[in-house]
């Protein structure tokens, strides 16, 4: 059946490096303040239901407790799904349409009250089936679900509409944080302002635009966990004010990621007080297109747009700058999924000569009545790597003949620009956590389905031909299906631009230890496992 997606990716050729942590000769130590950089200026809302960004992951995620997880002693893409409120991972019955997860009895809130399954179903309903007014990051990742119930105060039970490999990496999502049925059903919204849950650390004081802090939870109920006594996030959002954090050691690590030559700088600069993790990431930028723009409701537009874009050119300059890397379509690089390049170059964007590309993209411009065309880009305030996906793109276009300029705002704004729609363009990210590649591309369906996709469109046949993918169990059909869904957004419709796929480099502080990289910047963020060696 196809049930263990986690085996499926297994001989995926992750680069993963690492220096030891926590092992048979290290004892870990208790007590310590965690002090870390956040690389942006404020999370939207702390509500890891609604958002999608590591500035609430960073900042909130301590402070939770989530169903299940990736294994933090193994984050990787083959490493395990753990139990975190379970008591064991369950197999899968009714052909694979029903899921049954047994509670722990012995977790509480940090107000004192115990948790139990009905507030792990009320979170999750949340989730998959929002109230009217009620925003869901990642809806589309859950079209499978028919329902989930709580039929006693241990037990919570999914039930799918079709088996699928998608639903348990799916179900580890590291945002699903679990909130208390009550606060839920007297409002909804509460958690996007205010923070409660069940996690290793207790909320302490938030400081907007400046620092989070947490104290250790001592009723957490992995028993010995968390080690430290506390930690304490920075924002900043500007990359020399972070590098230079760690570098006076004012900050131990950003868990985020940095480009190769802050690596290169820090490494110098401090020799081996520095460690290194690194990995390929499960992240990627796009151009989104707001189709309700004229003549951006144009595909023959949209399409001209990624055909001018040089990415085999462009990707190995940018990666010595930007923790941009490589080259792809809309699949994890690698996953079984994903596209090769010679699949990659029939897709427009693509085309391994650029000059026939441009000349291609002038011609439907034309074809258009959109020779010369102005418009405004959307930026978000972040260096890495929206400021230089910005330089890069405008530079791009420029060579067809486009006018474009920018606009940056900082997190919360950019955010909410996207959800009321008062752009043409953005640059946007598209960051996934567990590696899922049948879910990960829910980010291009149309808005009534993704509530993440800020293309305002619809399309029913892209619709549709993802519940087909996300129901093939045949791992070649699957990946026949991805092709097919990957041509309709890429080159068919244009719904979406994707530049270039991430690298992960994480610079930090030799004495912290306990913590693993992973694919994904919003794994493995409880700090639960982190421990200071001094």
């Amino acid at each position: 059946m196809g049930w263990g997606w986690r085996f499926f990716v297994a001989f995926a050729a992750l680069a993963l490096t690492s220096v030891p942590q926590a092992g048979a000769d290290e004892t870990p130590k208790r007590g310590g303040i965690l002090t870390f950089t956040i690389p942006a200026d404020s999370p939207p809302s702390f509500d890891g239901h609604r958002e999608e960004t590591y500035a609430t992951i960073h900042s909130a995620a301590p402070f939770y407790s989530v169903l299940i997880r990736a294994d933090p002693n193994d984050p990787s893409v083959t490493g395990p799904l753990v139990c975190d409120l379970c008591t064991e991972m369950p197999a899968p019955t009714d052909d694979g349409k029903t899921w049954t997860f047994k509670i722990r009895e012995s977790v509480k809130f940090h107000d004192g009250s115990k948790l139990t399954a009905e507030d792990v179903a009320a979170s999750w309903k949340k989730i998959i089936f929002p109230p009217p007014g009620v925003a869901s990051a990642r809806l589309g990742n859950f079209v499978m679900v028919d329902s989930v119930e709580a039929p006693d105060p241990t037990t919570v039970v999914f039930r799918l509409k079709f088996a699928t490999d998608a639903f348990l990496p799916a179900l580890a999502d590291p945002y699903a944080f679990i909130y208390r049925k009550e606060v839920l059903d007297k409002d909804p919204h509460w958690y996007e302002k205010n923070i409660s849950g069940s996690g290793p650390f207790k909320f302490v004081a938030y400081d907007a635009g400046q620092s989070m802090r947490g104290e250790r939870n001592p009723d957490y109920y992995h028993k010995g966990l968390p080690y430290l006594d506390g930690f304490q996030g920075i924002f900043a959002a500007k990359q020399v004010v972070r590098v230079e954090a760690i570098r006076s050691d004012r900050a131990a690590i950003e868990f985020r990621g940095f480009p190769p030559a802050v690596r290169d700088e820090l490494v110098g600069a401090l020799g081996d007080r520095i460690t290194v993790q690194t990995s390929d990431w499960n992240c990627g930028g796009i151009i989104t297109i707001n189709h309700k723009k004229k003549p951006f409701d144009d595909p023959r537009v949209r399409r001209a747009l990624t055909l001018a874009i040089d990415r085999w050119g462009t990707a190995p300059y940018l990666s010595k700058i930007a923790i941009v890397r490589t080259v792809g379509g809309v699949a994890f690089p690698s996953s079984p999924l994903a596209a090769t390049k010679e699949e990659l170059q029939q897709l427009a964007g693509y085309w391994p000569d650029i000059e026939k590309s441009r000349a291609e993209a002038r011609r439907l411009l034309k074809e258009a009545g959109a020779e010369g065309l102005s418009f405004e880009l959307l930026n978000r305030d972040v260096d890495q790597p929206y400021k230089y996906y910005a330089l890069w793109v405008i530079d791009q276009w420029s060579k067809i003949g486009l006018n474009v300029t920018q606009r940056v705002l900082t997190t919360g704004p950019w955010f909410q620009a996207l959800r009321d729609g008062s752009f043409t363009l953005s640059t946007e990210g598209n960051c996934q956590n567990i590696v899922n590649p049948l879910a990960d591309v829910s980010k291009y369906l149309p808005g009534s389905v993704a509530k993440s996709n800020y293309g305002y469109f619809e399309d029913p046949q892209l619709a549709e031909l993802y519940e087909r993918m996300l129901g093939e169990l045949d791992k070649s059909k699957q990946r026949e299906l991805m092709r097919q869904f990957e041509k309709h957004v890429l080159s068919d419709q244009v719904h979406s631009i994707y530049l270039l796929w991430w690298q992960r480099i994480v610079p930090y502080r030799s004495y912290v230890k306990g913590w693993k990289i992973g694919p994904s910047h919003y794994v493995n963020q409880d700090l639960s496992t982190v421990w200071l060696d001094r």
